[in-house]
């Protein structure tokens, strides 16, 4: 289960960015990295990812444990599968485990990723979530993309004619 030391880097690295941020700035503080394109702010999401919210924080700090105990199972289950596979799924853990450990602490989640352009800005985000969407983009490329082995097509496999030894029998008539 080496694996796991994807899914520890990623919760250190997110954890360590959002210390450095909850430090250094205070809530809804924006520094400009590169002009207006990518700016540090700092805002604290009680929803999920991107800042969805459908339900209250309780349901997602449940959804995000329960996820991540199914996760670390399944990936234990596939243990012996191919490493792109566990690799993807140990970014997604990490990510849940990041963004799950805020819930936790802060009752919220610390985000600070600001991306835009104009006045158009993608919702901000973190290291954790970057962690789950990487992750879920290379299991989708794997799906779609990954023909398994025993579903590939064999009927193109050319056909080749066994040669007949000789027999005992053809021994017996031939032998006079």
């Amino acid at each position: 289960m080496r694996v796991l030391f994807v899914t520890f880097f990623a919760v250190v690295l997110d954890q360590l960015t959002k210390i450095l941020v909850k430090s250094n700035f205070v809530l809804y503080d924006s520094i400009k990295i590169l002009g207006d394109f990518f700016r540090f702010t700092y805002i604290e999401n009680p929803g999920m990812a991107f800042g969805i919210r459908f339900a209250g924080p309780w349901f997602f700090t449940l959804f995000s444990s329960i996820a991540s105990i199914a996760i670390l199972v399944f990936l234990y289950r596939i243990r012996h599968e191919r490493f792109l596979s566990r690799f993807s799924l140990a970014l997604v853990l990490g990510g849940a485990v990041g963004n799950l450990i805020d819930r936790f602490l802060y009752g919220r989640v610390v985000d600070f990723l600001d991306f835009g352009l104009g006045a158009y800005r993608f919702p901000v985000f973190n290291v954790a979530d970057i962690c789950v969407s990487v992750g879920m983009v290379i299991l989708i490329f794997l799906v779609l993309f990954e023909k398994d082995v025993s579903q590939q097509d064999n009927s193109r496999i050319p056909y080749r004619a066994k040669t007949i030894g000789e027999s005992e029998e053809h021994d017996i008539w031939h032998s006079k």
